[in-house]
């Protein structure tokens, strides 16, 4: 089965987001073709996961909460994957999918995916037996035989990890990858020039796993891409966005969804709160409801309205608030507050960054003290 789209990650973000999206577009007849799946970790989940996949016989995705204020619960079945594999047992076919028919990569691998691993060197390049341990490096290696295979098929490559301009960021990882073993200067350009690497941003809450495959996830999607030359989308679907300005696409889903959470996981970690309070508890609790809103009004939309985008704020707040109003997504504060001092940095100090470049007098009291306190 040569199937078009390889995707490195079997997470129930994936599930429910891409995959779903390839899978509604099939039955439309606007999808490349079906996905094959690859589990690049060893751990006990994601093989379970990968041999639920195997099977072929697709997989639920429950969606559950509001829409336009009224109550959506359906479940749909998931059938874009077709095929699914573990990185080092299969490595031999992993590289004969890349240096055939793959026209398109998808990849989540969290927020350490794109840490390389010492034990990885160049001699990976010229000994098919030997497997990566670093997901950059599986990466290198097997585009340098693409490269060797068909230099000119078309390839697009769409990180989904939340890291601003994925893309990019993970094409540059994978060219300085490449010039630290020495690999020719050849294949370094058409890693850069040749290869299409898309800036995206992905957007879905998906609370909670099934087992042994499947998610529950809320009616709300984006995955808003960036317009390149040459680049071939997995899929046509309403929840894709090709646009020119997805630095503003990025900043409402960090500044107000992701800074949203963090706040309410500063709150709760702080004051006391049951330990599993969910966020739609948090909503419905007024002091946390009060400083949420003073948050957003106060603190985070003034940028926004400097930047000329009031109205898209305001928009994205109401869709928002119906969101975090989910009764229906068991999603535990506890979770959203797991690294949370990387998170505060990653998600609460480039709003604060933004309204000192932009000259705006905003005191921000509820940021700079999340941003003070270490823990």
């Amino acid at each position: 089965m040569t199937l078009p789209i390889l995707q490195f990650g079997t997470s129930r973000f994936l599930q429910a987001h891409v995959d779903l999206f390839v899978s509604e577009a099939l039955q439309a007849g606007q999808a490349l073709g079906g996905i094959t799946v690859v589990q690049t970790t060893a751990s006990p989940a994601s093989t379970a996961r990968v041999a639920a996949l195997a099977a072929g016989a697709g997989y639920p995705v429950h969606i559950r909460g509001l829409q336009g204020g009224v109550p959506v619960e359906t479940t749909v079945t998931c059938c874009a994957v077709q095929a699914a594999l573990q990185a080092d047992a299969d490595w031999e076919r992993l590289r004969e999918a890349m240096a055939s028919h793959v026209r398109v990569v998808v990849s989540n691998t969290a927020d350490q995916g794109y840490q390389p691993d010492p034990a990885d060197d160049a001699g990976l390049v010229q000994d098919p037996a030997r497997v990566p341990r670093s997901f950059p490096a599986k990466l290198l290696v097997l585009l340098h035989h693409r490269w060797q295979r068909q230099p000119q098929a078309p390839l697009s490559l769409f990180p989904c990890e939340l890291i601003e301009r994925n893309g990019d960021t993970l094409c540059a990882i994978l060219c300085n990858l490449a010039r630290d073993w020495a690999l020719p200067a050849a294949f370094v350009d058409w890693l850069g020039t040749h290869c299409v690497w898309a800036n995206s941003l992905v957007d879905r809450i998906v609370s909670e796993p099934l087992h042994p495959v499947g998610a529950v996830a809320e009616p709300y999607a984006l995955w808003a891409i960036e317009r390149r030359p040459g680049l071939v989308l997995p899929c046509a679907h309403p929840a894709i966005v090709l646009t020119d300005e997805l630095d503003h696409h990025e900043r409402l889903k960090l500044f107000l969804l992701n800074a949203g959470h963090t706040l309410l996981a500063e709150r709760w970690r702080a004051d006391g709160h049951p330990a599993d309070m969910t966020v739609v508890q948090a909503m419905q609790h007024k002091g946390l409801r009060a400083e949420l809103e003073a948050l957003w009004s106060d603190e985070i939309v003034p940028l926004f309205a400097a930047l000329g985008k009031r109205d898209a704020a305001e928009a994205y707040l109401v869709t928002l608030r119906e969101r975090l109003l989910n009764p229906y997504l068991a999603h535990r504060l506890a979770d959203i507050a797991q690294n949370h001092a990387q998170k505060k940095q990653r998600r609460l100090a480039p709003i604060v960054a933004l309204a000192q470049r932009l000259g705006l007098k905003l005191s921000q009291p509820r940021l700079q003290a999340a941003l003070a306190n270490p823990d």
